[in-house]
C-alpha cells in the first residue's frame, strides 16, 4: 500500500457514501450553536482578559471551543469501502478497517462505532461517529452493512 494509506481505496467505487454537515442541515440548532459561542466567548473574555489579565488564557479557550465544535460547522464526507471506512474532513481524512471495531450501536445522530467489545464510556474517544445526512436516507442500508462487516450491534 502506497501513501500511508490503511487499505486501498478509489473514491469513486464507495458501495456508500454521503455528505453531513449540520450547521446546513440544522439551522434552528445552528443559531443556538452560534448564540451559545458568543455569550461562552463574551464569559471568557470577561473572566480571562478581564479578572486574571491573561489574554493567552482567552485565545487557548477559544481554540479549545472551536475544535470541539469544528465538526458541526464543516462538512463531512463518509464513504464506505469492502474492507474499510473513510471519513473525510476539509484538512483531514480517518481510514479505519472494519476489522478494527468490536460492535456499533445507532444513536441519535449516527452510529458509533467501537473499538471494544462491549459499551464503555470511552467509545466517543477511540471509536469512530458517523453522523447520517439531513435526510437520513442511508440509515438501514448502512446498519445492515455494518451488521455483516462489524458483526455485533448493541
Amino acid at each position: 500500500m502506497s501513501n500511508n494509506k490503511k487499505f486501498e481505496y478509489d473514491i469513486e467505487k464507495a458501495l456508500h457514501h454521503w455528505t453531513s454537515f449540520p450547521f446546513v442541515d440544522r439551522p434552528k440548532h445552528s443559531v443556538f450553536v452560534c448564540l451559545t459561542v458568543v455569550l461562552m466567548a463574551y464569559i471568557l473574555w470577561e473572566l480571562a482578559v478581564v479578572t486574571w489579565e491573561q489574554p493567552l488564557f482567552y485565545i487557548l479557550g477559544i481554540m479549545i471551543l472551536f475544535i470541539g465544535l469544528a465538526p458541526y460547522f464543516v462538512p463531512t464526507r463518509y464513504y464506505f469501502f469492502e474492507e474499510g471506512l473513510l471519513v473525510q474532513y476539509p484538512i483531514l481524512k480517518v481510514e479505519k478497517l472494519y476489522k478494527d471495531f468490536g460492535f456499533f450501536y445507532v444513536d441519535k445522530s449516527g452510529i458509533m462505532l467501537s473499538t471494544f467489545k462491549l459499551p464503555r464510556r470511552l467509545d466517543a474517544f477511540r471509536g469512530q461517529s458517523i453522523r447520517f445526512s439531513k435526510t437520513r436516507e442511508e440509515r438501514e442500508a448502512i446498519i445492515e452493512f455494518l451488521k455483516a462487516k462489524v458483526g455485533k450491534r448493541y
